[in-house]
């Protein structure tokens, strides 16, 4: 309030569906009628409240609207457009663009394969290719229709997404998204006779509402996608009066008129449905229904077909004698005042469902595809209380609801990201967000909708585990096991899961006669079996182990299996990182021994394999838990030898190498754990010294932090040493490739080290590969013989 002020202006959309508040200090916000925040022009960083504003610093205010408030708000007559005056500032009228959702609402049909929101000249759709990233494809319509026919008033998705029917004020087109073609009316005069007051898609078939001026009637047109003209009509089917909502389901239509009557027709084609045969389509009236009722209108309705075992469906086709093609018994009300309920229509009983839903899509029986993973869902609504889902009840009561904020608070929706719809095959719900980007060519931010994407697998696989449908949940597991999000969502599951056990203990600690393991801890043992079969669990455990409280790591690992075995079993696969994830937990659970045996094990495996981050990491734990032995710190004050003199040519003689100083004295007042440590750190960097293994020495060093300077003290004369000056300079450089930007930054690193305990061998190769000149004239201009040596052996070696 301190930033906004007060409310100074309301407007409402035309549909009601959304409304506008202007502020009287500070911006405007457009909200859904759930409370969901489409927009708001006020800048929100770093916030995740609805209705706060982050109160920000005038400069970085300076391109928002609406900066000195608002006080007065129109929309446009299809809602298309929302026109603000700011406070002080007459002179200017501001105007904000705004898209709409092809949902299910009234009689324009949806699908849930793609995602549309259309303005009033173009379309955005929602591209989701499978992967986490959906992206929103901006498509244009022609000119040469929506010119004519502007605004767009209705759209609609076919079943499979790969065609779009948009109707202006008169006509329709199709848009081929496989091909990205226009279709439209070849007659201008037959497209301006019609009139669309609905979408609908019936397989390749499009339904249209058509209003007839002249007699003020209605009437259902059947096109086929692949020609729109007078001549390929396959039916015309006049309307008693004006329908309030429309559905498709397989070969049946509904049709709902005021007050609220209900018919129900068949579809029946005859011949083969292609551009070079003439089918004839027919139908017939199959059920009426005059129901009378106090309640509000339906503003959606929705068949609901019964669900049955997927092993009845076949892949591809389905006989007119099949179950799944019989009519529909249930529908979905969704009144006007959010009300949800489902109506019988065999008896035309209604049940009312819950209430304050703005919208709900039907999922049960909708794909025909395996890889299906929301069939076992009825439906799923949103409303002020978020996401709900509706599953079908095996018991009495047909059909039975788990909210998912009680269940999975995670899954709530963020109230800036208004749900589109569902993609069955990923599991996931499509959702899209304002977002604001900004340019110097524009004096006000750019407000664009971008699609996001929140996964519902863990919720449907946790619903069938409770129903001892391990199979069920396991084979939808696998349909799912390649998408990108599978991972997450096993930890959510098990997260979910674990997070009820828990409570359920906190709940039942003070109550007498409580088994251990009531049903949650068999549900936590139940998801643990299904995880098993999947190579993510490994790290799914460790990854619910970190995320939640330690004290509660053993009931957790009684159901996973014992820390030690899952870590043994990583080891063995060598999956290091994961097996390095346990090692707190094996600390934990089983003492710090096993821990630390472990951990050494792994450093030394890690080691081999070149990971020396993870080494890194595996080496600070060691010494963390190794302080409890009272490690005692031996700071050598050894005075470095000499390096060797240079004879003949630069040869390094045998004969005045002295013996390596006893690695084990800098160790003696140590541990014997840290000891082991230090031991099989300079055991690796002796391997990688002997064989020359600059790049990868420079790595270990690196990644585990191991002092360098002090190895090359005491390996001076031992494995650091360089037998010769010309074979070194060819090996060395054969190792470190002076083309390569990261070699050269390596021997530059060496170089340092060599240089700060006078290595005078490494540092004359080091400083002849990267042709440091200023080095070399450094150490040679105090010794003329090294200098005669190099001068003599680099002729040589030339040569």
């Amino acid at each position: 309030m301190e930033d906004t002020g007060p409310v100074s202006c309301i407007a409402w959309t035309p549909d009601n569906s959304a409304f506008a508040v202007g502020w009287k200090l500070r911006g405007l916000t457009v909200w859904s009628v759930s409370g969901c925040r489409l927009m708001s022009t006020i800048r929100q960083i770093g916030l995740s409240s609805v209705s706060s504003p982050v109160v920000k610093p005038v400069n970085e205010c300076k391109f928002e609207p609406l900066m000195g408030g608002t006080s007065l708000m129109q929309w446009d007559e299809y809602g298309y457009r929302l026109y603000a005056i700011e406070e002080r500032s007459l002179e200017r009228i501001l105007g904000f663009s705004f898209g709409k959702c092809c949902l299910n609402r009234g009689v324009s049909g949806m699908t849930y394969v793609r995602q549309v929101i259309y303005g009033d000249d173009r379309l955005l759709v929602v591209q989701s290719e499978d992967t986490d990233e959906l992206k929103m494809l901006h498509l244009n319509l022609p000119v040469s229709y929506i010119s004519q026919n502007w605004p767009v008033q209705h759209v609609a998705a076919s079943k499979d997404g790969m065609y779009l029917a948009v109707a202006g004020l008169h006509g329709l087109i199709i848009y081929d998204i496989r091909f990205k073609k226009w279709r439209v009316f070849g007659d201008i005069t037959q497209e301006q006779k019609i009139q669309c007051k609905g979408l609908l898609w019936m397989g390749k078939i499009v339904v249209v509402c058509n209003y007839i001026d002249s007699t003020n009637t209605y009437e259902l047109l059947f096109y086929p996608r692949y020609h729109l003209d007078q001549s390929s009509l396959l039916c015309r089917k006049s309307l008693l009066a004006k329908p309030m909502v429309m559905d498709v389901y397989q070969d049946y239509i509904l049709v709902t008129y005021r007050p609220f009557d209900v018919h129900i027709f068949h579809v029946k084609l005859f011949g083969e449905l292609t551009p070079f045969t003439t089918p004839n389509l027919e139908l017939s009236t199959v059920r009426e229904l005059s129901i009378m009722t106090a309640k509000s209108h339906p503003a959606a309705m929705r068949f609901v077909p019964d669900q049955l075992p997927r092993e009845r469906i076949s892949d591809n086709h389905m006989s007119n004698s099949d179950p799944l093609l019989k009519e529909p018994a249930r529908c979905l009300i969704l009144r006007v005042n959010g009300e949800l309920s489902l109506l019988d229509l065999d008896d035309g009983r209604e049940r009312e469902l819950t209430d304050s839903v703005e919208l709900f899509w039907v999922t049960c029986g909708q794909s025909e595809e395996k890889s299906n993973l929301i069939e076992e869902v009825s439906w799923l609504d949103y409303g002020h209380r978020g996401m709900q889902v509706w599953y079908p009840s095996l018991g009495v009561d047909p059909f039975k609801q788990e909210d998912f904020l009680q269940l999975d608070p995670e899954l709530e929706f963020d109230r800036e990201v208004y749900p589109l719809g569902l993609l069955p095959n990923a599991g996931v719900v499509v959702g899209v967000s304002q977002r604001m980007s900004f340019s110097a060519c524009t004096e006000f931010p750019c407000f664009e909708p971008t699609p996001q994407a929140q996964t519902i697998l863990h919720c449907l696989l946790r619903h069938l585990i409770q129903r001892d449908k391990r199979e069920e949940a396991l084979r939808l597991a696998q349909l799912s096991a390649e998408k990108p999000h599978f991972s997450h969502c096993m930890e959510w599951l098990l997260f979910t899961v674990f997070e009820a056990d828990i409570s359920r203990q906190g709940a039942n600690k003070n109550q007498s006669s409580v088994p251990k393991y009531a049903k949650n801890s068999s549900l936590l043992e139940k998801t643990c079996d299904l995880l098993r079969n999947f190579p993510e669990y490994f790290d799914v455990v460790v990854s619910v182990a970190r995320k939640t409280d330690g004290r509660h790591w053993a009931d957790l690992f009684t159901a996973a299996g014992r820390s030690t075995e899952l870590f043994e079993e990583c080891f063995q696969r060598r999956w290091y990182r994961t097996a390095a994830c346990y090692i707190l937990v094996i600390a934990k659970l089983e003492g710090p021994a096993v821990s630390q045996y472990c951990a050494l094990r792994l450093l030394q495996a890690t080691l081999d394999e070149s990971l020396y981050e993870l080494a890194g990491e595996l080496v600070r734990f060691l010494l963390r838990s190794g302080r409890e032995y009272e490690q005692a710190s031996t700071d050598s004050d050894r005075q470095a030898p000499s390096s060797p003199r240079f004879l003949g040519y630069f040869g390094f003689r045998s004969s005045n190498r002295k013996q390596s100083l006893d690695k084990s004295s800098s160790f003696k007042e140590q541990s014997a754990h840290v000891a082991s440590v230090k031991n099989i750190l300079e055991s690796h960097a002796s391997y990688l010294m002997s064989g020359k293994e600059l790049s990868k020495l420079v790595a270990f060093v690196k990644g585990t932090q191991f002092d360098l300077v002090e190895y090359l003290q005491r390996e001076r004369y031992g494995c650091a040493r360089l037998e010769n000056f010309a074979s070194g300079l060819e090996l060395i450089g054969q190792k470190l490739q002076m083309s390569i930007l990261q070699s050269r930054f390596d021997a530059e690193f060496l170089l340092a080290h060599m240089c700060s305990v006078k290595f005078k061998e490494w540092i004359v190769v080091l400083a002849t590969l990267l042709r440091r000149s200023e080095v070399l004239f450094d150490l040679f201009q105090h010794d003329m013989r090294l200098w005669k040596a190099y001068s003599i052996t680099l002729q040589v070696f030339v040569v």
